[in-house]
């Protein structure tokens, strides 16, 4: 008798879906119960806001095949630097709630960077007998991503060196010169000093 919690094509096909989750296996549809909800949660919402602003961006400087695919090129450069500055932000400077990394990292840069669309666009160069064009593109943004990850960590870097060293080295934060108190009346007050109590 076939499993009604198993998808039809999943029992009818040669194995799982997912290697590691049999779900014809009560223990291992157990592990859909603990998924990380949250975290996928904000990994979808980062990816819907990433993926608009990819898809704006790319609509306002769209390319006829053949050409150099600037507004991709561009995308992905940005893209890189900032998960460079933001995984120093979040592992070097402070610390960020857990939920942070996955929404900016995974879920916006992800979902804005797009290098399936520079791939695409590569094979539409190609195809457009432009070879140079696609060769161009595929080095140039190859080279271009790699300098901004390595520019955004430097430069985060750079950016919040005295705080990372405060931090790194478990300094407390700089505080305000302490103010004198005001005295009250009796106090400071020495024998002979010419007052009378």
């Amino acid at each position: 008798m076939p499993d009604p919690l198993v998808p039809r094509r999943l029992a009818d096909s040669a194995g799982p879906v997912d290697p590691d989750v049999d779900l014809r296996v009560p223990r291992q549809r157990l592990e859909l119960r603990r998924a990380p909800w949250p975290t996928l949660a904000v990994i979808s919402v980062g990816g819907v806001l990433g993926a608009l602003a990819r898809y704006g961006i790319s609509a306002a400087f769209p390319h006829p095949a053949g050409s150099f695919g600037w507004a991709t090129f561009w995308i992905n450069v940005a893209g890189c630097a900032l998960i460079g500055m933001l995984m120093v932000a979040i592992t070097e400077v402070g610390q960020a709630h857990a939920l942070v990394r996955p929404f900016l990292g995974v879920g916006v840069l992800g979902g804005f960077t797009t290098f399936s669309t520079y791939i695409v666009d590569i094979q539409r160069a190609v195809a457009a007998g432009a070879p140079r064009t696609a060769l161009t593109y595929l080095a140039g943004t190859l080279v271009a991503a790699l300098v901004a990850v390595y520019t955004g960590v430097h430069g985060a870097r750079l950016l919040t060196r005295p705080h990372r060293r405060r931090h790194a080295h478990g300094e407390p934060q700089p505080r305000r010169p302490a103010q004198p108190r005001p005295q009250r009346h009796g106090q400071g007050q020495q024998e002979g000093d010419g007052h009378e109590d």
